[in-house]
């Protein structure tokens, strides 16, 4: 019989556990969606790419609802948005300090560790505000050298 890390009792621990420590109620719908997004490790993913994942699982959800959720997620910090255009974003689910490649060719996303990045001469705050964290995009498209 598979089992998961969980255990067969309780495949939802993991999940109801970060949940409850983020302050948000455990509903159905968040249960499962927030198993898709964290038993795979580290990823970035798109609302589209969430819903095709809960559909496939078998999770009756919209894509309102996962827009919804992915919002919230990111506001209690389970999640990062990464913004690449308007109306272009990617929600991570590695929230520590690091950066990102995106490959435009194909519109994939990679992690560069926090301390790969320097970043010298950043401009004074207005006054009364203070940088909170600073993220760093390189895009890369394929070489026009043979």
């Amino acid at each position: 019989m598979n089992r998961t890390a969980a255990g067969p009792e309780r495949p939802f621990r993991d999940a109801l556990q970060r949940l409850k420590a983020a302050g948000l109620r455990p509903t159905r719908q968040r249960l499962a969606l927030t198993r898709i997004l964290f038993e795979a490790g580290h990823r970035h993913l798109t609302a589209e790419t969430l819903h095709a994942e809960a559909k496939s699982a078998g999770v009756d959800v919209s894509l309102a609802t996962i827009y919804n959720t992915l919002h919230q997620f990111t506001g209690v910090g389970l999640l990062r948005e990464v913004v690449i255009d308007t109306g272009k974003a990617y929600f991570d689910t590695n929230t520590d300090d690091h950066h990102h490649f995106f490959f435009e060719g194909s519109n994939r996303l990679t992690d560069i560790p926090g301390d790969h990045v320097t970043i010298a001469n950043l401009p004074a705050p207005p006054e009364g505000m203070e940088v909170a964290r600073v993220e760093v995009v390189i895009r890369l498209r394929e070489s026009d050298r043979t």
